[in-house]
């Protein structure tokens, strides 16, 4: 194998996501957020040491001795070629999973060594993501409502047509007013901000653009997605504490407010994409249980190179006697693999 991914390691990559979401799906609803990010860790964990690459987490849940979870800087895969940055999210929402709401998904990214963007101390960016149709169209450093008459002007359309999404924070109070004074609908969801970028980079969901401060690690998994749907997405920096702002600047200097462009946060033309749905949302369909022992995921697998885009319904019959309420790191790797 070269250096560089010679396959569609996506189509791998979707075997993670689904073994996530299958341990992670008999938390829902108990109200244990790290019950079920520690039940998708191990399985997410267990089935990324079975695929060929020689990949390093960038994107994860911390350094080693500061969580028990997939952390920065650990080795995954068997360590053979391609050499690959992984970013992981193996719960997308774990309030929504431990309340079973809507939208909580098991998200994972890859692109080529050293092609990912290093976030450091900075925890939280401001970003805006539309679909390729627009992606010349958005500036981060204009005003909202400049953004969204650019954006309805390339899409030829309306701006009242438009469909915002916005995580439900505090700090977007005057983001949402701007928004609602400019005419644009919005979708205000309370987390999930890596599902807003799929919506909003993919046409014909019901969301036109992602708007909003969020997370810069999901920033970081959004932008592989985007960049291999051929969407458009911009970010800077946007501590929000005191403490968070000294670090990064101290890190970036005079990068501190540069806006980053997709070509930035993932500097290579390939990239991975693969998630799957844990609850019911309206982009990707939950895990199922069905009456005969078996259980459904729903997924989307995308490879920049290519531009492919697909979905995927996996079926899984289980052996007789598993039972699926209490899926343990072995069994859901079994069904996943299978």
């Amino acid at each position: 194998m070269s250096d560089k991914p010679d396959r569609n390691l996506a189509m791998e990559l979707v075997r993670v996501t689904e073994a996530a979401a299958l341990s992670a799906a008999h938390h829902m609803g108990m109200g244990d957020k790290e019950a079920g990010d520690q039940a998708a860790v191990d399985s997410m964990r267990a089935v990324l040491d079975t695929i060929s690459m020689d990949g390093t987490v960038v994107i994860g849940e911390g350094e080693k001795d500061e969580a028990p979870m997939l952390y920065n800087g650990e080795k995954v895969g068997s360590g053979s070629p391609p050499a690959v940055d992984v970013a992981v999210d193996p719960v997308e929402g774990t309030r929504l999973l431990a309340l079973g709401r809507p939208n909580a998904t098991s998200v994972i990214a890859i692109s080529e060594r050293d092609s990912m963007w290093k976030p450091g101390s900075s925890l939280y960016m401001k970003k805006i993501v539309v679909d390729r149709n627009a992606k010349h169209a958005i500036d981060i450093s204009l005003s909202t409502t400049t953004n969204l008459h650019r954006i309805a002007g390339a899409l030829g359309r309306q701006v009242h047509e438009l469909t915002v999404f916005v995580l439900d924070k505090p700090r977007h109070k005057e983001l949402i007013a701007e928004i609602r004074q400019a005419g644009a609908r919005i979708s205000i969801q309370t987390d999930g901000d890596v599902v807003g970028a799929l919506m909003a980079a993919i046409p014909g969901t019901g969301v036109d653009i992602l708007m909003g401060t969020g997370g810069t690690p999901e920033g970081i998994i959004a932008a592989a997605a985007v960049k291999a749907l051929n969407g458009g997405m911009q970010a800077m920096c946007d501590p929000q504490s005191d403490a968070e702002r000294e670090k990064v600047m101290a890190e970036l200097g005079d990068d501190f407010d540069k806006t980053l462009t997709l070509n930035d946060l993932i500097k290579c033309e390939d990239a991975f994409f693969a998630a799957t749905g844990i609850t019911d949302g309206p982009f990707l369909e939950g895990v199922h249980y069905d009456r005969q022992g078996g259980v459904t995921t729903h997924s989307i697998v995308i490879r920049a190179l290519s531009g492919s885009m697909r979905y995927i319904k996996g079926v899984h019959q289980l052996r007789r006697g598993l039972d699926l309420r209490r899926l343990d790191v072995r069994e859901a790797v079994e069904v996943a693999t299978l």
